[in-house]
């Protein structure tokens, strides 16, 4: 690639996704305050967006009812802006998420982005306790998406809105699909929307969604041309070993999800050899092989081969650390190599008609 077009870690907002981690030892009061704290400690360093993901019955994850993370976010801050990655859709009724992100952006405005993703965020026992009908697996994704949208602009359905939301109608919230193959990245271009890439947990897919993604975009309304997130754990430190002790927590979480054992963050190991087996050892590295992990050099290095790779538009950063003040530097660290402004940078949306 030539340097002349090459992207610089500068150029490209950073973002931060959060679990709101509920850790061993800890409670999920403890894990919203840790949340609420490190948003205003990613506003203050310059980060663009915070978002937090719906999962559930996963005794590690505090962010389950993401609505309300959300606001509580907002409320805690002044101009970050705050939203889902994501939003799963077919768990919900679009008019719910509807009026409850019109809620939002009348609460916040300007503020509010809405990540939308297929999957249940859970195992299947728990998607038939909210209630989501197994039989269409997602498959109905696209037609719950443009019943969402018309809620918000009526304008994209011929027919006539006998049930409107409100609030909701009328507001302009960006909408984004979020996926880990190739099915909403080809959705997002087809209909120019942006589209955030969970190359955290999917890197085998990354490059390939994204091609698929760019290949399909159409101009729209919403964008003229394609924007792609990416989301990427990176667990920084001030040296390498000790950001590899702290990425034992994030290896442990994976294993216990391997082995149907969800369970609270753990505190960091010495040796995962002496807790992992050959054939969990491979698979967990295989699904966190884009995890950057080290001092702020090696950060730095692997980012920006990263950002050459993929050409993101924006990077978002996961983290699970057991230690909030190590959580913290972390986010800090990556802050400093990347550079960060105090200035919000946004995706410049086309204006409304």
């Amino acid at each position: 690639m030539s340097n002349i077009n090459r992207k610089r870690l500068s150029d490209i907002p950073f973002s931060v996704l959060d679990l709101s981690p509920i850790v061993e030892g800890g409670s999920p009061s403890e894990s919203f305050r840790n949340t609420l704290d490190l948003a205003r400690h990613a506003e203050k360093w310059g980060y663009n967006r915070y978002w937090l993901a719906e999962h559930h019955n996963m005794p590690g994850i505090g962010s389950s009812a993401t609505s309300i993370m959300i606001g509580y976010v907002a409320a805690g801050t002044s101009k970050i802006r705050v939203g889902s990655g994501g939003i799963m859709l077919p768990n919900h009724a679009p008019l719910v998420i509807a009026e409850q992100f019109g809620t939002l952006e009348s609460l916040f405005p300007g503020r509010i982005d809405l990540g939308l993703g297929r999957a249940p965020g859970t195992d299947q026992l728990t998607a038939r306790a909210l209630r989501r009908d197994r039989r269409n697996d997602g498959l109905d994704f696209p037609e719950q998406l443009e019943e969402l949208r018309s809620y918000f602009n009526p304008s994209l359905t011929s027919g006539n809105m006998h049930v409107r939301a409100i609030p909701g109608e009328g507001l302009n919230i960006p909408i984004w699909l979020l996926g880990s193959s190739g099915f909403s990245a080809r959705l997002a271009g087809e209909l120019g929307l942006p589209f955030a890439f969970a190359s955290h947990f999917s890197p085998e897919n990354t490059l390939p969604a994204l091609e698929l993604y760019r290949h399909h975009f159409r101009p729209s309304e919403v964008l003229d041309e394609p924007y792609a997130m990416v989301g990427l754990n990176v667990i920084a430190a001030d040296t390498d070993d000790e950001a590899r002790r702290l990425a034992t927590s994030m290896y442990q979480q994976f294993l216990n999800l391997l082995r149907n054992n969800p369970s609270r963050l753990q505190p960091p190991v010495d040796n995962m050899d002496k807790l992992w087996s050959d054939y969990e050892k491979a698979f967990v590295q295989q699904q966190l092989g884009s995890s950057i992990i080290g001092s702020p050099e090696t950060v730095k290095e692997k980012l920006q081969s990263f950002l050459d790779d993929t050409q993101a538009d924006e990077i978002m950063v996961n983290a699970q650390i057991f230690d909030h003040q190590a959580r913290l530097h972390s986010f800090e660290i990556v802050a400093e190599v990347t550079e960060r402004s105090n200035q919000t940078q946004m995706i410049k949306y086309r204006d409304k008609e």
